[in-house]
C-alpha cells in the first residue's frame, strides 16, 4: 500500500471514490489504511459502505469487527465476527478475533472455544500466527487458574515461535502462580534476553527471586525495572517499583507477599 505511506494511500483511494462512488475495492483498501493509522471510526465507516454495496464480503465484517474491538466496543466486534463466520466458516481469523473479544469481556470459556475453532482451521498457517492463538488460549486458561493447560499452551507457543517474549513472560507468570519460582526466574530471564527493556520482566523476576530468598538479586532487578520505567516515562509503574524496593529492603530477612505483574496479551 504505497510502501507503507498510508496517508498518501488514503488520498489515492479518496480520488478513486470521487470518480466512482460505489467503488467497493477503494473503500475496502481505505478501510485497511485507516486501520493502520488507527483511525477506527473512519475504518468503520468505510467497511459499512462496503457492506451496504456488497453484503457478502466477509472481510468487511472482519475488518469492521477489528475496528470495533480496538475501540473497546467488544459486543459490536463479536457481532461482526459472527457475520464473518457465517459467510466464511473456514477462516480462522474470525474465530480468533471473536475469541480475543470474548476474553476482553472476561468470557474465558467462550474465548477458549473460539481459539479451539481457530486452531482447527490452521493446518497451513505460518508458525508465528498459530503461536499467537496458543498464547491467547493459554492466557484464558490462566485466568481460569487451569495452570497445567495454560502451561501446555505457552509451551506450544514457544515451540512454534521462540522469538516472541510474550509466551515466555506468560509461562513465567504461570510458574509463579504455581509457586515454582525457580522456573519463573528462568522464564523471565528468557524474556529479558529477548527484550532487555521489558521492565515488567525485571519486576517479576525480582519478585520470584525474593520468594526464593535472593534478596540482593531481587533488589537489583527491581532497580533495573525502575530505571526502564523512568526512561519510558511510565510514572505510575516507576513509583510502584520504588515502593516494592522499599518493601523488600524493610522485610529482609523476613518474607512478605508481593503480587506479580499480570500476564501479557
Amino acid at each position: 500500500m504505497l510502501h507503507g505511506n498510508y496517508h498518501e494511500a488514503i488520498k489515492v483511494f479518496q480520488q478513486a471514490i470521487e470518480k466512482k462512488q460505489d467503488f467497493v475495492a477503494a473503500y475496502s483498501n481505505r478501510c485497511l489504511a485507516n486501520l493502520k493509522i488507527e483511525d477506527y471510526q473512519a475504518a468503520i465507516a468505510d467497511c459499512t459502505q462496503v457492506i451496504n454495496w456488497a453484503p457478502d464480503k466477509a472481510d468487511a465484517y472482519l475488518n469492521r469487527g477489528l475496528a470495533y474491538y480496538r475501540q473497546g466496543n467488544y459486543p459490536a466486534a463479536i457481532a461482526d465476527d459472527e457475520k464473518a463466520i457465517a459467510l466464511k466458516p473456514y477462516d480462522f481469523r474470525a474465530y480468533y478475533n471473536r475469541g480475543v473479544a470474548q476474553a476482553s469481556l472476561a468470557n474465558y470459556q467462550q474465548a477458549i472455544a473460539d481459539y479451539n475453532l481457530a486452531l482447527s482451521q490452521t493446518p497451513h498457517l505460518p508458525n508465528p500466527l498459530v503461536a499467537d492463538i496458543y498464547n491467547d488460549r493459554g492466557l484464558a486458561r490462566l485466568q481460569l487458574t487451569n495452570l497445567q493447560a495454560a502451561m501446555h499452551d505457552f509451551n506450544m507457543a514457544i515451540r512454534l515461535n521462540a522469538a516472541d517474549d510474550r509466551a515466555f513472560f506468560n509461562r513465567g507468570c504461570a510458574c509463579a502462580k504455581n509457586e515454582d519460582y525457580a522456573s519463573a526466574v528462568r522464564n523471565f530471564t528468557e524474556v529479558i534476553q529477548l527484550n532487555p527493556s521489558d521492565g515488567d520482566a525485571y519486576i517479576n523476576r525480582g519478585i520470584a527471586l525474593h520468594h526464593l530468598g535472593y534478596e540482593q538479586s531481587a533488589i537489583a532487578d527491581l532497580k533495573k525495572a525502575a530505571k526502564h520505567f523512568g526512561y519510558q516515562g511510565e510514572k505510575l509503574a516507576y513509583e510502584k517499583t520504588l515502593s516494592l524496593i522499599k518493601i523488600v529492603r524493610q522485610q529482609i530477612p523476613s518474607t512478605v507477599e508481593i503480587a506479580l505483574v499480570e500476564a501479557k496479551v
